[in-house]
């Protein structure tokens, strides 16, 4: 090891221990109830809930996934997710935060979002619990193991050796294992709160130095206007290889670089249907639990103004950050990342490339803080699926709430060797890893927590119905119906998001009205003092 990647690791590792140390500070307060632990008490300030809430969200994606887009073909999908993303953050923020703030607490004091569904349908049999548990464990598991490939592809670049792939993945995960397990849901918050802020930072020093040293924006557009399409936001750039082939990921086929510059092709449209896809990811919101937490863990719904606030700021300027990275670094590096996966790794170089090695590792520290906030969050949230939902709630209901505990360790135990497991079962790029997961929670729970908080008239079976439905449609549409092209090749989020909509109301209105109970209940809500 040269003494550039000593100092990065030194960084890094500081960083890392930090983490730690936010764990074992907590672990006190956390272990003292199934509350504390899995919702930290309902204590968050307005800047921990949101940047805990954001960070939490955006992962390992936002300085890896999106800048590879960008970075491999143009700024058209790229800026157009990050349209949706930031259009969805503030709708959540500005119509779904107080209104569930509110209910969860009304509504049996719920402190995970099965329970939330359980107690709002009075789900005696516990089948909406159950089956929203499943959906958690399934999809997170999922967004779990995209994290893991974050710390592999990290690792390989500062080693230089691709047999650390593997063992980096490993590593990362107990570690992110270890903090989550001692200090549970305040102890994830804190940490999420402080990656939230380097995640920020890392993102705009790289985008300031990407102009210092292009010499502004004139030298980026005279580049860039010689690709096809690159720049334009109803195009796509197409990557191509020696035969003039457009670059898919397959295998083999890799963009063809000439004289130092990767070839392209003469672009495509990006049509309609492709910017609603990936506006389309916005309303994934309305169904991500570890952005939903945050909303029922906030001391106040009077403090909600002021995190809305402060997440949206956020996310504005860190997506289009990291769009921007992306961008300049096809034009700093033009030639230097020939796939997809590959191109996932140009926010590593152009750190490397702009600053010395010890403040190169705590920028760089962003990427593992971005991965960590979300595998963190994912874990713990799928952790109390398995013990508060199923294990508690459904199989043992007589268990005592330290057995529950005891539970969500070993849940988070085993949700962490899954998520290994899906790490190592392939190098696919995080981009459209997440694109799936993401898309799988905001269908299956989107529409219904929407109808939960807005729809007096929402019933049982309605709930159950749209939770299935939107689960199945974006398996089905993702892997039968998407492929027969044209209009259907759609973002497989929004179809199953109007799909699990049109069957809360259809299956609602043709089975009996909920009681008076839920009913008088929803009413309390609206005029509710909870403050």
């Amino acid at each position: 090891m040269g003494m550039d990647q000593f100092q990065i690791i030194a960084a890094i590792g500081c960083y890392l221990l930090f983490s730690l140390v936010i764990g074992f500070w907590y672990a006190k307060k956390s272990n003292k109830n199934s509350e504390e632990y899995f919702l930290g008490g309902r204590g968050l300030g307005p800047w921990v809930g949101a940047m805990s809430a954001e960070a939490s969200d955006m992962s390992g994606w936002l300085l890896m996934g999106l800048p590879g887009v960008a970075y491999f073909t143009g700024a058209g999908e790229a800026v157009w997710t990050a349209i949706g993303l930031a259009l969805g953050t503030y709708v959540n923020w500005r119509f779904v935060a107080v209104p569930l703030r509110r209910y969860s607490e009304i509504a049996g004091n719920a402190i995970t979002l099965p329970d939330f569904f359980g107690n709002r349908f009075r789900d005696e049999k516990k089948i909406l619990m159950s089956l929203s548990s499943l959906v958690i464990l399934v999809f997170f598991s999922i967004y779990v193991g995209s994290q893991f490939v974050t710390f592999g592809k990290f690792f390989v670049y500062v080693f230089g050796a691709q047999h650390y792939y593997k063992a980096m993945i490993i590593l990362g995960a107990l570690f992110v294992l270890g903090y989550t397990l001692l200090g549970g849901f305040l102890a994830e918050s804190v940490t999420d709160f402080y990656q939230g802020i380097l995640m920020i930072f890392a993102l705009v020093a790289v985008l300031a130095s990407a102009v210092f040293y292009m010499g502004g924006l004139a030298p980026l557009k005279a580049y860039l206007d010689s690709i096809p399409r690159f720049t334009d936001l109803f195009g796509i750039a197409t990557p191509v290889d020696a035969r003039g082939f457009v670059v898919t990921g397959a295998l083999g086929n890799t963009q063809a670089v000439v004289n130092g510059q990767g070839l392209f092709g003469a672009g495509a449209d990006c049509s309609f249907l492709s910017i609603l896809s990936s506006l389309a990811w916005g309303l994934g919101y309305f169904g991500m639990p570890q952005v939903l937490l945050r909303f029922m863990a906030i001391r106040k719904s009077s403090h909600m103004r002021r995190a809305r606030i402060i997440a949206v700021t956020w996310c504005i300027i860190s997506l289009f950050a990291a769009v921007a990275i992306g961008i300049f670094g096809r034009a700093i590096f033009p030639g230097l990342l020939t796939t997809a996966s590959d191109a996932e790794t140009i926010f590593i170089h152009m750190s490397v490339r702009f600053f010395p090695p010890l403040l190169a590792g705590i920028v760089l520290s962003g990427i593992l803080a971005a991965s960590m906030s979300s595998s963190d969050s994912y874990m713990l949230i799928a952790a109390s699926a398995v013990a508060r939902n199923l294990m508690s709630g459904l199989l043992m209901k007589n268990i005592s709430d330290r057995a529950v505990m005891w539970i969500a360790r070993i849940s988070l135990i085993l949700v962490t060797l899954f998520g290994v497991i899906i790490a190592l079962s392939g190098d696919d790029s995080i981009f459209r890893i997440v694109s799936y997961a993401w898309a799988g929670l905001g269908a299956a729970f989107g529409p219904l927590v929407l109808f939960s908080l807005f729809w007096r008239r929402t019933n049982l079976p309605g709930a159950i119905a749209g939770m299935l439905s939107g689960g199945i449609a974006v398996v089905l549409w993702k892997q039968y119906v998407s492929r027969l092209g044209g209009y259907l090749a759609v973002y497989e989020l929004l179809p199953a998001f109007i799909i699990s909509g049109i069957f809360i109301v259809t299956v609602s209105l043709l089975t009996p009205q909920p009681s008076k109970d839920i009913i008088s209940e929803f009413d309390a809500v609206k005029t509710s003092s909870i403050i």
